[in-house]
């Protein structure tokens, strides 16, 4: 899944990073374990065979990453990931034996893991090397991630019980409004009403499964605009990772296809290896080039956006390693769309829309739990006080 990122660092420090294992089969204990020290950048701390031992050699083996199998004796793979975010955060990959079944992955990239990987499985099957080379390169991107504890923060907390809201120092409440209680220039059209947007487009890399399962689920059935989704997953695992959006979210989640009139709340994704783009009134599909070392790449969607919409686009740029995306989502601004990215306080790396920020080409940033809210502000018919 998320990750597919340009190079990395190779070592923490100087010393390998350490990996703990958690998987219950001898058989595949002792093939992730020739995996890993077969590769100079890692080493294992420690291999676990239940989710209850994991969490007790934690402290003792200070892992730097962690490879869970998901489905565990006792206590499953996402409660595992759920305790560990709770407790000491550390960097979790999936390792999932069927691509074919991402329910129970997906609810850990929910809790917080931050990448789902395919399992190697056997030395004899064709693709192993790629395989087994996939996975430690995701143990060693995901290991420079700086997790932190799952907690409630209390700006949150207040305005989940409608408490008043504090205004920041650049003026703006906690749901993104400027302090006065007007929204950014840029929503506004000259007669003083919203204006008009056709389409929305979502971009998110590493911890973007979990980002866009947190929009999805808080726009209502009746949402009038399409959705372009690009999230970075390797091609074995979309099909699954749109129907397991479809779980979560009250709009009709779809991979794209070529030559589909977008619809009005519909999500389209795009499917692996392909880019996805919007064409006119079609959305089209290309093998093109990786763009930014990914495809399905976000600069590749927001560029389609910007020459087909417009003005009329909104561009949202969330969590995710690299920069892709980000000079995509300068591209609607300057043709005029409305562009968001994810504020620091809860992408799990920044890296992505920071670098959207750097360049200008952020209308604003917003904290993940206040896209929702202003997507549909975005597309109210409510008269905008002048």
């Amino acid at each position: 899944m998320s990750g597919q990122a340009n190079g990395g660092p190779l070592t923490t420090g100087t010393r390998c990073i350490r990996v703990l294992v958690v998987e219950d089969s001898p058989v595949i204990q002792q093939l992730l374990s020739h995996v890993i020290s077969a590769d100079p950048r890692l080493e294992v701390a420690g291999i676990a065979s239940s989710g209850e031992q994991a969490l007790r050699m934690i402290e003792r083996t200070a892992p730097d990453v962690v490879s869970l199998d998901i489905r565990l004796p006792g206590i499953d793979g996402f409660e595992v990931t759920s305790r560990i975010m709770r407790q000491t955060p550390l960097p979790i990959v999936v390792v999932a034996s069927d691509v074919r079944d991402l329910d129970i992955p997906m609810r850990a990239l929910q809790a917080g893991a931050l990448a789902v990987v395919e399992k190697p499985g056997s030395m004899a099957r064709a693709d192993y090397q790629t395989v087994a080379h996939h996975l430690c390169t995701q143990l060693v991107i995901m290991s420079q991630v700086k997790v932190i504890r799952h907690r409630i923060t209390a700006r949150g907390a207040r305005a989940a019980t409608g408490m008043a809201a504090e205004a920041a120092p650049d003026g703006r409440l906690a749901d993104g409004r400027l302090a006065d209680g007007r929204l950014p220039d840029e929503a506004v059209a000259a007669d003083g009403r919203l204006r008009r947007f056709r389409a929305v487009g979502l971009v998110a890399s590493t911890g973007g499964p979990a980002a866009l399962a947190k929009i999805l689920r808080d726009l209502p059935a009746d949402f009038p605009l399409p959705v372009f989704v690009v999230q970075h997953m390797g091609a074995p695992f979309m099909a699954g990772f749109a129907n397991w959006l479809g779980t979560v979210s009250a709009l009709p989640v779809r991979l794209g296809e070529a030559g589909l009139p977008p619809r009005p709340g519909t999500v389209y994704v795009a499917p692996g290896d392909r880019h996805l783009l919007v064409d006119g009134a079609t959305l089209r599909l290309t093998a093109d080039p990786m763009v930014c070392g990914q495809r399905p790449s976000g600069e590749v969607l927001f560029q389609s956006m910007a020459r087909a919409y417009g003005a009329s686009g909104i561009g949202v740029l969330l969590t995710g390693m690299g920069e892709d995306g980000a000079r995509g989502l300068v591209d609607m601004r300057t043709a005029g769309a409305y562009t968001i990215a994810e504020h620091a306080s809860t992408a799990v790396i920044h890296s992505m829309p920071g670098t959207a920020v750097r360049l200008g080409g952020a209308v604003e940033e917003l904290p993940l739990d206040r896209v929702a809210g202003r997507l549909l502000q975005l597309t109210s018919d409510e008269k905008m006080a002048s």
